[in-house]
C-alpha cells in the first residue's frame, strides 16, 4: 500500500504506473517496483482489469488498469512513494478507499491462493 500525496488528502492505494510505448504492462509493473519501491519483483499472475477515463488538459482520455499479483525477490530502499506500508490482507483492504481497488485486492488474494496450491502440487 502506498500514499502518492502527503497529508490527510493522501489516500492509501495500490501502486500504479503508466506503461511506456515500448514495454508490456507486466514489465512496467516490475520497472515501477524497482524504481520507486527499491525492490526486485516478478509478476506471478494478472489479478484483474478495470476500465475508466480521466480528464487531462480538458480532454477525456480512456484508461485501462491492469492489476498484478507480484512477489518480491530482493529488497532495497523505498524512494519513490510519500509513504508506504506492508500490511496483512485484512488491514490492507480496510485502508483502501476505492471500491475497484478493494475488488482487485480480493481477486489478487484468490489468485495468490491458487498459485500457492499450484506450488504445493509441484512439490509432490
Amino acid at each position: 500500500m502506498v500514499k502518492q500525496m502527503e497529508g490527510e488528502d493522501g489516500k492509501w492505494e495500490i501502486p500504479k504506473v503508466p506503461v511506456r510505448r515500448t514495454e508490456s504492462s507486466p514489465r512496467a509493473a516490475i520497472r515501477m517496483m524497482a524504481e520507486k519501491g527499491g525492490m526486485d519483483a516478478k509478476v506471478l499472475e494478472e489479478a484483474g482489469r478495470a476500465g475508466g477515463s480521466t480528464t487531462i488538459n480538458g480532454k477525456t482520455v480512456p484508461q485501462r488498469h491492469l492489476y498484478y499479483l507480484m512477489i518480491q525477490t530482493a529488497a532495497g530502499e523505498v524512494l519513490g512513494f510519500k509513504d508506504y506500508k506492508w500490511l496483512e490482507y485484512a488491514k490492507a483492504i480496510r485502508k483502501l478507499s476505492s471500491k475497484r481497488e478493494k475488488m482487485m485486492m480480493r481477486q489478487a488474494r484468490r489468485e495468490l491462493r491458487k498459485w500457492e496450491r499450484e506450488q504445493k502440487s509441484k512439490e509432490h
